[in-house]
């Protein structure tokens, strides 16, 4: 061996046990982590390792510096990709995921990924090659989240190999590093493959299902904190919504009465009479339209904010049934919660009964305490709805997290789960890093 030639690997006296550890570690983690051992120069680090030790140079006709060269480089590869994978993902979902949809005028792709995710660190897996605990470093960069070992241990234990490329790709979901809450917080999930909501405290969970985008106007992925709830709120018709559906029936009052619909314009806050507005009016802009709160509303009776990009939030609707269907992709992107008292009632930990009877009140459910049915015993004849609760501060607030996996381990029951890919993202993240997952 030419003694000029030294690495990570191996020095002048030979190539170092670690190169053997490496192999016989990557040969274990990768199939147990979803990735792929080709992907990993596997095959041929073992095979030229398996040169070195036997010194069968000569009778495979390898030049020994050539095989070194090739050793090194490809042990050192596989380290820094197999970490840096591990511990950052293998692809960049914010430049994935939000290149999938074009916006309807073609001016620029629909955002459908609200996270800023940390692009992959090779460098400080290149430091830790020197270091002297690097096999330990290595195996440290497995993701750490008790959704991600769910995830693992059904991978180990199936054969089917649709289902292990589908554990494969979520598995990819959990190595991105972006904000998260502490899992020991009350937070609010929800997954729209599954189309439910968990409420998740440490003493308890409740699910619910959900109604979410449709393909077209499909639900955004991000973070928040629940900040307040509002209860018979009024809704402020998106402006994309006027023009595909409310504008065709300018001047009809018929219609604008049957739904509590009002006209204002932006400008001054006047409301203006609906005969009097036309299609090209309500195009424009410079009008706004709403719907009064209250029964009827497409809001429902009540809806919860946090601040994001996209003006969606968790809500009531005045169209139970809709939770009854199978696939419930139906919303212009927000959220239909199934339960939403419950919800309201988890975002209050510390409220009394007096207080859960005011919002029962205010949403028209039947009160249980003796003093909310003596209240409406008393109010029977009042001309004016209830409005004993109209909004409420969530403090502290609680984390949201709306997310995308078709397969993950059921909250309540710890069991994975499974899903299809409504929106078509597994197949985009299988595309990207089909280099690295199992086939």
């Amino acid at each position: 061996m030419d003694s000029t030639l030294q690495g990570n690997w191996f020095t002048r006296m030979g190539v170092s046990a670690d190169a053997d550890s490496l192999l016989a570690i990557l040969r274990r983690e990768l199939p147990r982590n979803g990735l792929d051992t080709s992907a990993f120069f596997i095959p041929q680090i073992a095979e030229d390792l398996s040169i070195v030790h036997s010194l069968a140079f000569d009778s495979v006709g390898q030049n020994i510096n050539e095989l070194l060269i090739r050793l090194e480089e490809n042990l050192t590869k596989a380290y820094v990709d197999y970490a840096a994978g591990q511990r950052f993902g293998f692809m960049r979902p914010d430049k994935v995921l939000n290149r999938l949809q074009m916006k309807p005028d073609s001016s620029g792709y629909v955002r459908l990924f609200d996270h800023d995710v940390l692009m992959p660190d090779y460098s400080e897996a290149e430091s830790h090659l020197a270091a002297s605990d690097r096999l330990a470093w290595l195996l440290e960069s497995e993701p750490k989240s008790d959704i991600y070992k769910a995830l693992q241990a059904k991978l180990v234990k199936s054969i089917d190999k649709t289902e292990r490329r589908r554990l494969a790709v979520n598995m990819e979901r959990c190595r991105w590093q972006m904000e998260m809450c502490d899992t020991n917080e009350s937070r609010v999930v929800v997954n729209i493959p599954a189309q439910q909501l968990w409420t998740i405290r440490p003493d308890s969970i409740l699910d619910m299902r959900i109604c979410c985008g449709a393909k077209s106007t499909k639900t955004p992925l991000l973070y928040s904190l629940i900040s307040y709830f509002q209860v018979n709120p009024e809704w402020i018709i998106p402006q994309k919504i006027v023009d595909s559906d409310v504008a065709r029936h300018a001047g009809d009052t018929t219609y604008f009465n049957r739904n509590n619909y009002y006209i204002v314009r932006r400008s001054t806050g006047d409301t203006l009479h609906v005969a009097e507005v036309t299609a090209s009016d309500l195009h424009s802009g410079s009008l706004r339209v709403g719907q009064r709160g209250g029964a009827g509303n497409s809001l429902g009776r009540i809806v919860f904010r946090f601040n994001n990009n996209f003006a969606v939030y968790l809500h009531d609707t005045n169209n139970h049934g809709s939770f009854s269907r199978e696939r419930r992709t139906l919303s212009h992107g927000c959220v239909r919660v199934e339960k939403p008292f419950e919800l309201a009632c988890f975002l209050m930990p510390d409220a009394d009964d007096e207080l859960k009877d005011r919002l029962r009140i205010s949403m028209d459910i039947p009160p249980e305490t003796d003093e909310g049915i003596r209240y409406l015993e008393e109010h029977a004849d009042d001309p004016q709805p209830y409005r004993l609760l109209t909004y409420r501060e969530v403090t502290p607030r609680v984390p949201v997290h709306i997310i995308y996996f078709t397969a993950y381990p059921n909250p309540r029951t710890g069991e994975v789960e499974s899903w299809p890919d409504l929106y078509g993202y597994d197949e985009a993240i299988a595309r990207e890093i089909d280099a690295f997952i199992l086939k």
